[in-house]
């Protein structure tokens, strides 16, 4: 019982950190007069991301070899297959929610043409990820396809941060909360900003290192995988902050940063991630990983039929990511996986 307590403990410490990272880093991109697609796709994609990259890497340096990589691989391809299902429900659910305050409902207001870009790359570069797990672990291969990701990663970041594609409306001061560092300030340092990211990082290791010893006893004593506990555990975890920023944006009715953020930490966890992942591990996938992936493709798929054949996106479209990942955990309580 202690364990389970610390482990809820480190999950907070986790989500705080996260939090704080966040706000760090979308008043960074206020300071820099960054456009919404910047802030939502890349700045905060990667800061509710960080959590997810640090779990992994955390797992993998300090965890014993077989559980510290079963518990990286886990975390890795459990963060993509959250947010193309659980995270796509939990904002399909918003719209739903929140469809009064809408004439235009169920249209959502999402510039698909962003919304294409994102899950365009995801889809090409989290494909190359999983095909090069059935490559061999030859170093070469793998370091050149771990490398390829992480270029095509900045490519995508350059070409978001160019504004190509649309959304090139810049943040304003309203559409981010107050610096967690500088409250009562409407335009604080950037020192103050800089001081808030690296605290705030220090933080998410230090939940990350205690979440993943704690997931280690864990599976011992319950006889699990710690590749399916940290599959579960930590991405519904360290996915949260995704939820929240879009949950709040949608009712806002800021649907292209609420979903920017989703499949923009999907583009970062399907390349930078997995590059790590590749580099770090042997990357063997397992039936229940490969299963993941799966259902990640189609959910994401659907959404990505539905802008490219439709031009625009719709919640019912999104509610069928819940429909797979409940699937999902059925097969994994009934030993199927």
């Amino acid at each position: 019982m202690f364990n389970w307590i610390l482990l809820l403990v480190a999950l907070g410490i986790i989500l705080l950190g996260a939090t704080v990272f966040t706000n760090g880093l979308e008043w960074f991109g206020k300071k820099m007069n960054l456009s919404d697609g910047a802030v939502g796709s890349i700045f905060a994609a990667i800061g509710t991301a960080l959590p997810e990259t640090l779990v992994p890497i955390v797992a993998i340096l300090f965890g014993s070899r077989e559980a510290g990589h079963k518990i990286g691989v886990g975390a890795i391809i459990g963060a993509p297959f959250m947010l193309g299902t659980l995270a796509f429900f939990i904002s399909g659910l918003a719209v739903m929610v929140n469809r009064r305050k809408r004439d235009d409902y169920p249209i959502m207001r999402v510039d698909t043409a962003v919304m294409r870009r994102d899950m365009e790359y995801f889809l090409a570069l989290y494909s190359i990820a999983i095909i090069a797990s059935f490559l061999g672990a030859h170093p070469v291969v793998k370091t050149f396809m771990a490398l390829a990701l992480l270029l095509c990663y900045g490519g995508y970041v350059l070409k978001t941060l160019r504004c190509e594609n649309g959304a090139c409306h810049v943040v304003e001061e309203a559409d981010i909360d107050p610096c967690y560092f500088a409250p009562k300030s409407h335009d604080p340092h950037m020192a103050i900003i800089a001081f808030q990211v690296l605290g705030s990082l220090l933080l998410i290791v230090w939940g990350s290192y205690i979440f993943v010893e704690k997931v280690q006893i864990i599976s011992m004593q319950m006889g699990i995988s710690p590749f399916i506990l940290a599959m579960i555990i930590a991405p519904i975890a360290t996915e949260l902050p995704e939820k929240f920023n879009s949950v709040i944006w949608i009712g806002k009715g800021k649907d292209t940063l609420a979903i920017g953020n989703v499949t923009g930490a999907m583009v970062f966890q399907g390349s930078v991630i997995t590059a790590i992942g590749i580099l770090m591990t042997d990357w063997r996938l397992n039936t229940a990983a490969l299963l993941t992936v799966a259902l990640t493709f189609a959910s994401v798929g659907m959404a990505y039929l539905q802008i490219r054949w439709k031009r625009h996106l719709t919640p019912g479209t999104l509610l069928v990511g819940g429909a797979f990942y409940f699937v999902f955990i059925v097969l994994i309580f009934v030993g199927k996986i």
